[in-house]
């Protein structure tokens, strides 16, 4: 059966795409995604070289055929978003895709096609196989994308006999999280030793546990605040979350990123030592799931 590890963080910066990275060039049998589809950014790591491209098609927007309209007006005094100006014309940013227009117009004069949002990819990198996408600008339905992007891993993994899915997911709760979460083996919070990063933690970790999907913990740059790191720590006891290890602040992780390179890489550093052991921790807890 395959596995889907999901690294996620209540909040952007964290560190939890350097640490994809870093798991991606340690593990093996495995197949990469990237559902943060707003922003994605783990291509610029891997460099992946993309060998299949597709259009992503979601959401509708209403298109009136100025032939057809007798200008009633009765879409425009339905419509809750003002999108369509007095000479009927509708703003395709201020349609929010509901058909009512569509639903209501009396001479049908109004078509509602599906929109081009992105297109997804399927990819090769010099640690495996990766699917990812980039959602166009403005462009809506994130979650759907990510959905997608995580089934056709899961094609790709049994296609090829993998079975793992490191998935760089997205930041914070909102519905790509939820849609990269649901149905996933584990999640891997990466959080920092600040008052907001415990408490974004504590958000994304009750994300997990509504979805009931086991969590684990990583706090990167711990050694900033030890302090929170202490706080963290005794969140992570009261809620029986395992801590399975603690990245040292270092500079050579950005110097690492700029050099479009994953930190182990280098390994002589201790920085990817201590990340190491944290992937070692994370694959045993893995194993042990059913």
């Amino acid at each position: 059966m395959v596995k889907e590890l999901v690294i996620i963080s209540g909040k952007g910066g964290t560190g939890k795409t350097s640490l994809t990275a870093s798991f991606a060039a340690i593990s093996e049998n495995k197949v990469l995604a990237d559902t943060d589809v707003d922003a994605p950014d783990l291509h610029l790591i891997l460099s992946p070289r993309v060998r299949h491209e597709e259009e992503f098609r979601g959401g509708h927007k209403a298109i009136i055929d100025k032939e057809k309209c007798i200008e009633c007006g009765k879409c425009r005094d339905l419509c809750r978003f003002g999108a369509i100006s007095e000479d009927f014309v509708i703003d395709e940013i201020e349609c929010e895709g509901c058909g009512v227009c569509v639903h209501f117009c009396p001479v049908e004069a109004i078509s509602f096609p599906q929109r081009i949002c992105g297109k997804w990819f399927i990819s090769d990198t010099r640690f495996g196989p990766m699917v990812h996408a980039q959602l166009g600008i403005a462009e809506e339905n994130s979650g759907l994308l990510a959905t997608l992007v995580r089934n056709q891993a899961k094609i790709v993994a049994q296609e090829n006999g993998l079975e793992l899915i490191l998935t760089d997911g997205p930041p914070g709760i909102g519905c790509p999280v939820i849609a990269t979460v649901a149905g996933a083996s584990a999640a891997m919070i990466v959080t920092e030793p600040t008052i907001s990063g415990k408490h974004d933690l504590e958000r994304v970790y009750g994300l997990t546990r509504h979805f009931q999907i086991p969590a684990l913990v990583c706090i990167n740059k711990f050694d900033l605040n030890e302090y929170m790191t202490e706080e963290i720590e005794k969140f992570c006891r009261s809620q029986k979350i395992p801590l399975v290890g603690k990245i040292p602040f270092d500079p050579k992780i950005t110097k690492a990123i700029v050099n479009g390179k994953a930190i182990v890489e280098y390994p002589d550093e201790a920085v990817s030592k201590s990340i190491v052991e944290i992937w070692h921790n994370t694959y045993n807890f893995l194993r042990s799931i059913q």
